[in-house]
């Protein structure tokens, strides 16, 4: 049998070469050196001389085929055709003539895409699909991000805070909860309501059953139909059991609410990983531009800028002072809810990326 070289392998990550810039594609592996000449550009430095600009800027996350076009005109003419995009929808262009690099910043500046997120900036929000793609959004992700970094316009495009801050932002509390520096996540405070007329004939009701993390489901004949209950009082408001089963509706225009986290962090660079903890709780999901929330993520992020010393993250800086102290300095309210007194967490779970035994 022939072999077969032109099949498009679909299974691990693809291969980057083909799509990198061939200077980079050269060098790779071979830099000496990067520095940070300005917020939203990286320099490298190879080991054969050669130099490559890297000029980063924030895109409105959800796009259409013009502005994809108009993005793709920019690199055509500055950066010979080649970008990529980062995990939190940032496109980079790189340019290997410095004279460029100026004249591709004030181009993306006057189409309207900000240059910034390197460094010790507000990086752009990494979020999910929202209500445009995902089927189970307590509330729209991008929405919120969209709201929130016209807020956040001035620290995404200058380096003013003590280290670079993640933002993270979920449609809801199972699938995709982001662990950042601020995270903002959907916050469900009624259990679901059911429309049993539905359930048998779309949910397979043992794998709801098996779904909820607290054993508050339970099988039930309803109307002479097989249906599902839930135990109230033990139920948490997850969410969990929607996905796999429609008819147990728990998004409320009135009772679905948004919640901020802070001082998650998933690297270990100079400090161990960090859960982050609740701040905020019950801000009203009031689309389009969310206003309560940007108004406490502001207030936690200009706090930090005053207060955090060199180079400390989020949860360093809230380590250093405390939780009281947080509280007192951001002025957000302080309830019963914040007190972390669940004490097996201890031994049973593992904040760091060591491996242990």
């Amino acid at each position: 049998m022939a072999e077969r070289t032109h099949d498009t392998i679909e299974s691990g990550a693809p291969d980057p070469m083909p799509y990198m810039h061939p200077v980079m594609a050269k060098n790779y592996g071979k830099w000496v050196f990067h520095n940070h000449p300005k917020p939203g550009v990286l320099y490298h430095k190879a080991a054969s001389g050669d130099e490559v600009w890297t000029v980063k800027a924030g895109t409105q996350r959800q796009m259409d085929h013009y502005t994809v076009r108009k993005l793709a005109d920019i690199a055509d003419q500055f950066a010979d055709g080649y970008v990529r995009f980062t995990t939190r929808s940032n496109i980079e262009y790189m340019v290997t003539d410095g004279a460029k690099v100026e004249p591709l910043i004030k181009a993306l500046t006057d189409n309207g895409f900000p240059v910034g997120g390197t460094a010790n900036s507000v990086s752009m929000v990494a979020h999910t699909q929202g209500w445009l793609h995902c089927d189970i959004p307590g509330t729209d992700a991008s929405g919120v991000v969209k709201a929130l970094m016209d807020d956040l316009y001035h620290d995404f495009v200058n380096c003013e805070m003590p280290n670079r801050v993640k933002l993270s932002t979920s449609c809801c509390e199972i699938n995709c909860g982001g662990q950042a520096d601020i995270a903002i996540i959907v916050q469900h405070t009624k259990p679901p309501k059911i429309n049993h007329d539905l359930v048998a004939n779309v949910c397979e009701r043992p794998s709801v059953v098996a779904r909820c993390p607290v054993a508050a489901i339970r099988p039930a004949l309803v109307n002479g139909k097989p249906s599902l209950e839930v135990d109230e009082k033990k139920c948490i408001c997850c969410g969990a059991c929607f996905p796999p089963c429609p008819p147990m509706q728990i998004n409320d225009p009135e009772n679905s609410k948004i919640a901020v986290w802070v001082g998650g962090k998933n690297s270990n660079a100079r400090s161990r990983p960090t859960f982050h903890k609740l701040v905020a709780s019950g801000l009203p999901n009031n689309a389009p531009r969310w206003p309560e929330v940007g108004a406490v993520v502001k207030k936690i992020l200009d706090t930090y800028k005053a207060d955090g010393r060199p180079w400390e993250r989020m949860n360093d800086w809230i380590d250093r002072i405390g939780w009281p102290a947080f509280f007192e300095k951001t002025g957000l309210p302080f309830t019963k809810y914040h007190v972390d007194n669940w004490r097996g967490g201890r031994s049973s779970l593992n904040a760091s990326a060591h491996i242990r035994f």
